[in-house]
């Protein structure tokens, strides 16, 4: 695991932007795993900014994202397909049909699971899958648990994560339940960068590299990953020794 510290939010969203970029330029076909909320909108910012300057293309792009609110209209504007086309993709020329999320409207979440898993694997893997942290330690909405998980499934969300995003539900009372890749899936990208910014994810990030490995502190995992780099400003590395 590789922790690098940088001055700002912005210089993080420069340098991990650059790097996608960089990543697609060499391999035009890649697969991408991608993450919501405030964390990447910077890494975001940049990619669209380079495509702007015809620097980058999508267009052989294929993206996978982590989760997506159970019982929430796609178009709703809190989905988080709604957050990745305002974001991202309406910024870039990446085609509809490579865009892929977990459908939490699906009735049989376990054939959503499994439809999901297959298209991952069909499209060869994720080839960098980009991740925040909760200030509870989760990675996607895997709250703390018993035990690590594998392929995507509903989930609770926790009182934690639920006052963290109620935020953003201004019209209607936050969705409880979400699907998620599981950690199994997460795990299996060829390379994980996570982004950590802000003093309310500096305990999570001290847990995640100096604490132990336990499904208490889902994030914890990535230690067991052979290609982890994590992303954060100076509040968010406040804690390390």
């Amino acid at each position: 695991m590789n922790v690098l510290i940088y001055d700002s939010a912005e210089v993080i969203g420069q340098v991990v932007g650059k790097l996608f970029c960089d990543h697609v330029n060499n391999a035009p076909k890649a697969c991408l795993g991608l993450a919501t909320g405030v964390t990447p909108i910077p890494t975001y910012n940049y990619i669209a900014e380079e495509y702007a300057k015809g620097k980058v293309s999508f267009s052989n792009v294929t993206t996978f994202n982590l989760d997506e609110y159970c019982d929430l209209p796609r178009e709703h504007r809190n989905s988080f397909y709604s957050f990745m086309m305002d974001n991202l993709f309406s910024k870039i020329d990446i085609k509809p049909e490579n865009i892929n999320f977990l459908d939490g409207n699906a009735a049989d979440v376990e054939a959503e699971s499994r439809r999901y898993a297959q298209k991952i694997e069909a499209a060869g893997g994720i080839d960098i899958q980009l991740l925040g942290i909760g200030r509870n330690g989760h990675i996607g909405f895997n709250e703390p648990s018993d035990k690590f998980t594998d392929e995507a499934f509903k989930v609770k969300l926790t009182d934690s994560t639920i006052e963290a995003n109620s935020v953003f539900f201004d019209d209607i009372p936050m969705p409880h339940f979400a699907i998620t890749m599981g950690i199994g899936s997460i795990m299996r990208a060829k390379k994980i960068l996570l982004i950590a910014t802000g003093e309310s994810k500096a305990q999570a990030i001290k847990n995640t590299v100096e604490g132990e490995v336990t499904p208490q502190n889902p994030a914890s995992i990535l230690n067991q990953h052979p290609d982890v780099t994590i992303y954060l400003d100076r509040a968010a590395a406040s804690l390390l020794k």
